[in-house]
């Protein structure tokens, strides 16, 4: 095993894709120098974007508000209220498909399906918090300006144009009922403020929202002193800050990234993410198979079969490493393999989802120290993650976890604790809508 293990990290080092060789230290600080850059308005691949949206109103309980999400190919309606206890109740829920999903929509099509989507809880609240998870700009009024669309939504007219302030001019001419009082975000967002409806939310000091699906963000709560790009802000307080974690483009990426990366359909961008998403870290892992193949890693047989194959996603990746023998993609190409192909195999893979884990655990740690919250074990920062390849992927959390005790805890004194809130947009959208 030994030798198995040396043959493959001194492949990965030759291709700078070894994990042992990232320093977290060195990542995080340029990390933490591209945040200030972003804050500062500065050329920076961070866009480290304001939302407006404040933490520090307490959040009204028994009182109900409309909240609709709009993210990837679904458009989700409910009515949320938060009770004394901080029990969310969710209710008049219904799903419908994104408008302009199967076909191209006008601007007027685009908001006037919303407000049929939105009828039958049209009057049971003025408050609407909107999670709204398509690229936007944030403007004081807690409205935003679709920037374009992604996810083969197909809506260009309504590219540019303020969501809230056309949801309401739709509402009035459609319904006839009073305009409401809309509050944009995004997932990221939504998902750190659902923080606060955790039973023990009292003991955090702050929060950061973390997403690690088919894509990867975060969001955490910065003093409004330290956004320098954005006037007229009241220094005394603070808001939250988007991320954009996954165009972070100072992590170093080794050949078989870039390669990747320039096959991908948009070449340069979001690198970071690229490095460790869902929707990648599959496809990730098939270059550096194929390339090990090249390389004469496996043996002839092996490497034919391996080198064939078309595609691999992160969910077979992970069935792979849960059980290598198992009904699975990755043990049916190395089926008759021997022991040391086999081994060669997983201990590849496995050295890729560890550079994934080491490099989310320094995104996770660079935002926490930037908050410059969690310095006291009794009051740590609220991480509230989200996402299937942070939990389903095989044993990542735990490696993720691994190294935030290393380095933000022992190293930084920083502490935390990882929740998991059910319905998170939905309840981050209902207090974003209830508290600003």
């Amino acid at each position: 095993m030994k030798e198995i293990k040396s043959k493959v990290q001194d492949f990965l080092r030759q291709n700078d894709m070894e994990p042992t060789d990232i320093s977290i230290d060195h990542v995080c600080q340029a990390f933490l120098d591209e945040m200030e850059k972003g804050l500062a308005g500065e050329q920076s691949s961070l866009a480290m974007l304001p939302t407006y949206i404040e933490t520090e109103a307490k959040i009204p309980t028994n009182k109900a508000v409309i909240v609709m999400d709009a993210g990837g190919t679904n458009f989700r309606v409910a009515t949320v209220c938060l009770e004394s206890d901080r029990t969310a109740k969710i209710n008049d829920y219904k799903l419908f498909d994104m408008p302009g999903l199967r076909e191209q929509v006008s601007k007027e099509e685009f908001f006037e399906t919303m407000v049929g989507y939105i009828k039958h809880v049209a009057d049971k609240s003025h408050k609407v918090g909107f999670c709204f998870s398509y690229p936007i700009e944030m403007l004081p009024s807690k409205d935003g300006r679709v920037l374009y669309f992604s996810k083969e939504i197909k809506a260009s007219e309504v590219e540019g144009l303020m969501i809230g302030e056309n949801l309401n001019l739709a509402i009035s001419s459609s319904l006839g009922v009073e305009t409401k009082q809309i509050v944009l975000l995004n997932d990221t967002v939504a998902t750190l403020l659902a923080g606060r409806a955790d039973p023990g939310a009292g003991r955090f000091e702050s929060y950061i929202g973390f997403i690690l699906g088919t894509g990867m963000n975060c969001s955490y709560i910065e003093q409004n002193k330290n956004i320098l790009k954005a006037k007229d802000l009241d220094t005394n307080k603070s808001q939250i800050i988007n991320v954009e974690s996954g165009g972070f483009g100072k992590a170093h990426r080794g050949s078989i990234d870039r390669e990747f990366d320039e096959s991908s359909v948009s070449p340069g961008v979001n690198v970071f993410e690229k490095m460790i998403s869902g929707a990648y870290i599959g496809p990730v892992c098939l270059w550096t198979v194929r390339a090990a193949a090249k390389a004469k890693l496996f043996s002839e047989p092996i490497s034919t079969k391996l080198s064939q194959l078309k595609e691999l996603n992160t969910k077979d990746l992970s069935k792979y490493l849960y059980d290598p023998a198992g009904d699975n993609l990755l043990a049916k190409a190395t089926e008759g393999a021997s022991e040391n192909d086999c081994m060669t195999l997983y201990y590849l893979l496995d050295r890729i989802v560890e550079r994934a884990a080491k490099l989310t655990a320094t995104n996770l740690s660079s935002v926490a120290i930037k908050s410059n919250k969690g310095r006291n074990p009794c009051r740590p920062i609220c991480i509230v993650a989200e996402g299937t390849t942070f939990y389903k992927l095989t044993s990542f959390r735990q490696r993720v976890e691994y190294y935030l005790k290393q380095y933000l805890v022992e190293k930084n004194n920083v502490f935390y604790q990882i929740i998991a809130v059910e319905n998170a947009t939905l309840i981050g959208a209902a207090i974003a809508g209830l508290t600003n």
